[in-house]
C-alpha cells in the first residue's frame, strides 16, 4: 500500500460519522454535477457512469441507516433516498438533466444539515 493510499484510508477511518456522511454527500453531488455536464456535452457514457457512482453512494447511505435508533428521521431518510434512486434511474434512462438537478438540490439541502451537525 502506498503512503498516499494509507493516508487516505486513515483520514477516512478516523473521521466522525457526521463528517463521513458529509463526505458521501459531497461525492454524490460531485458525480451528479459531472453527469449533468455529460448530458450537456452529449457524453452519454460519462453521464451513465457518474449517475451510477452517485446512486451507489446513495444506496450506501440508505443501507447504513439505523432504523431502530433513528426512528421517524431514519424512516423519512429511507423514503427520500429511495425516491432519489428511482428519480436518478429515470433521469439516466431519459437523459433528463432537470431530474438530476432536482436530486442535487435535495442532497445539497441534506448536506447543509449534516455539515452543521458534524462541526
Amino acid at each position: 500500500m502506498s503512503v498516499a493510499s494509507l493516508y487516505k484510508e486513515t483520514s477516512i477511518t478516523t473521521q466522525s460519522k457526521g463528517k463521513l456522511v458529509v463526505m458521501l454527500y459531497d461525492g454524490a453531488i460531485k458525480f451528479l454535477k459531472l453527469a449533468v455536464r455529460g448530458i450537456e456535452e452529449n457524453d452519454f457514457e460519462a453521464r451513465n457512469t457518474d449517475v451510477q457512482k452517485a446512486m451507489k453512494i446513495i444506496e450506501e447511505l440508505n443501507l447504513v441507516l439505523d432504523m431502530e435508533v433513528g426512528g421517524d428521521i431514519a424512516l423519512n431518510l429511507r423514503k427520500l433516498y429511495n425516491f432519489m434512486l428511482n428519480h436518478l434511474n429515470q433521469a439516466n434512462t431519459q437523459n433528463d438533466k432537470g431530474m438530476i438537478e432536482e436530486v442535487i438540490v435535495m442532497l445539497e439541502t441534506l448536506n447543509e444539515g449534516w455539515r452543521d451537525i458534524a462541526e
